[in-house]
This record gives structure tokens, sequence and C-alpha cells, in this order.
């Protein structure tokens, strides 16, 4: 079956599911740091991501936001909303631009309560998240900064699938949980040991096998949950 998307979720449709999609889809563009929707807001369309990444964060009384799951190419964002969960409970906000195709809840809703498969694609990717969250606590409670930045990156780089990231320290910071000047010192760190190049905004994956090595378990345990909660639902669908 030729794929449908560049997307991974809507690429590994049967052609009756993805075909009940199609007519609804939307293209859209995902600019670096916009909101898809806030922790409390009513979900009214979800995003399937074809480039970039879409973080899932939890917001503090003093204005910091904490990561707790990444979504890019391999599933899609609010899919909560057709499990009958309308109120998005993290905010959505775009890490690294790209794009997206967009669907009404409505039409997800409807393919979901028909196909199983589909359901069950979208119910292994609320595990998923959950999977994300479980592990980004542990994570930062238990590891250093330097094991951190280098999951993060990883994880990026699998979801973009490429070694090029756009990216300010800035926003790493905010991502991590942590000040900007802490962010420069470990990237720098990093650059000197020759596993990234940082410049202006963007950086590089030199060294994926050394970065793995400096990062924590998170980053292969994620890897594994992604591969087989994702993987077995990808092989169900159109079987």
């Amino acid at each position: 079956m030729a794929a449908h998307s560049t997307n991974e979720l809507l690429a590994s449709l049967s052609d009756a599911d993805f075909g009940a999609l199609r007519p609804h889809l939307e293209a859209a563009d995902l600019p670096q740091g916009m909101v898809l929707f806030e922790g409390g807001d009513t979900i009214d369309r979800v995003y399937f991501p074809n480039i970039g990444i879409v973080s899932l964060v939890v917001g503090l009384a003093s204005g910091e936001m904490i990561e707790s799951g990444m979504v890019g190419r391999d599933s899609l964002v609010g899919a909560s909303s057709a499990l009958d969960g309308k109120i998005a409970l993290n905010t959505a906000i775009v890490q690294i631009a790209g794009s997206a195709s967009v669907l009404g809840i409505e039409h997800l809703r409807a393919l979901a309560d028909v196909s199983v498969p589909f359901r069950t694609m979208l119910i292994r990717h609320e595990q998923l998240i959950l999977v994300q969250a479980q592990q980004s606590a542990a994570c930062n409670a238990s590891h250093t900064l330097e094991a951190r930045l280098s999951r993060w990156l990883l994880r990026s780089r699998d979801l973009m699938g490429g070694n090029d990231l756009q990216l300010t320290q800035e926003f790493l910071g905010q991502m991590l949980g942590v000040q900007r000047s802490s962010v420069s010192i470990i990237a720098s760190t990093l650059q000197e040991a020759g596993l990234i190049r940082y410049r202006r905004g963007h950086i590089r994956i030199l060294d994926a096998a050394a970065l793995q090595d400096a990062a924590c378990e998170c980053y292969a345990a994620v890897k594994a949950s992604s591969d087989r909660l994702l993987g077995q639902a990808y092989a169900k669908v159109g079987a």
C-alpha cells in the first residue's frame, strides 16, 4: 500500500480509513512558538505533523513551562479529543517549526467510532503520551542536565529524521525547566566534546552514538515504548 502522507500515522491507514479522513484534512503551517491549544481549552481540531515537533507542556504559576511529551511526524496532537476527552490537559506548543494536516474532531471521532484499528491506534498513542509524561517526571527528578539535554536532542532527532535542529538556548531552557545560562554551559560542553555544533539557534548533532552514551536511560526507555506501542498499532491498521 502506497503511503498517503509524510505523517506516519496517516501513511499507515488503510485506503478506506484514509479515504474517510482525506476530504476533511487541511494543510497548516506550524511556526515555532505557535500555541495549538492551552491546558483547559476545549479541543476542536487535531494536528498530524508532517514535519516539525510539538511539545506538550505543563505551565506553572511562576510562568515556567515543563515539557511532559513530544509529538512529531510519528503521530498526532490532541488524540484524547476523539476518546471522550474534550478538554486539553496540557498546553501544546510548536517546538520546531514545520507543517501539519489538520482535522476537525468530529471527523476523527466518526472514524474512531466505526474503525477498530484506528481507535486502537489512538489509544496506543495516548498510552505513549502517558509513558513520556511518567518518564519525564522521573528524568527531571533524577538525572543531570547534561544527560537530560542529550536525551532531548536525540528524541528530537528521531522525530525530525535528521541531525539539524532549529532551536534556541532560551527555548531549550523552557522545555527543560532551567535557566538559559545553564543550557549554554552544557551545550558548550557537548560542543567541545565534538557531540554537537551550536550556532545562532541551530544545533547539528555530529556524533549520535556518543550523544546516546551521554544521555540518561530515559531516551532508550521512551524509544522502546514508542516502537512497541506505535509499531504494533501501525502493523495492525489495514491488516
